[in-house]
């Protein structure tokens, strides 16, 4: 083989393995920061993953708020109204969250199926509701509930 031919061979190729180890490091990157949106059926029948994080969504069922009198650390339940399951938070939330409305929350699953939130996000409006939240909803046969009018 001509001595040019190989030397650009030799290029070509330390060019393709470099350009593929960035891509292999760019998509290893971007899927431990994938957080994929679960809803209560989806996280009570086992499909989503543990000690991974993910976003859990759904209406925050009326009654089921539990704060702590000492800290910050606050349970209650969000429904896609066929199942429910317990989301455990500590810190200040949203103050637009309420009972009966929806959220979605970020965090790890534990063993026992609760979600371990590291943060919350709340509607901001009375008309908005998280897109995965409504599509959840629409999915298991259920419309959102209309905010009550105050006045």
């Amino acid at each position: 083989m001509n001595p040019l031919r190989k030397k650009r061979l030799i290029i070509i190729l330390a060019i393709l393995v470099g350009v593929g180890a960035a891509v292999g490091l760019a998509l290893s990157a971007l899927q431990q920061n994938i957080n994929l949106f679960y809803t209560p059926t989806q996280i009570a029948n086992g499909e989503a993953p543990q000690g991974t994080r993910i976003r859990a969504g759904g209406m925050v069922e009326a009654g089921s708020l539990q704060r702590s009198g000492d800290s910050l650390d606050v349970k209650f339940i969000v429904t896609d109204f066929n199942k429910s399951v317990t989301i455990s938070y500590r810190g200040i939330l949203p103050d637009l969250f309420r009972e009966g409305q929806g959220i979605v929350a970020l965090g790890k699953l534990n063993a026992d199926g609760v979600v371990v939130a590291d943060e919350v996000l709340a509607k901001h409006d009375e008309k908005y509701m998280p897109p995965e939240v409504t599509k959840a909803l629409k999915d298991s046969g259920q419309s959102a509930p209309t905010p009550a009018k105050e006045g």
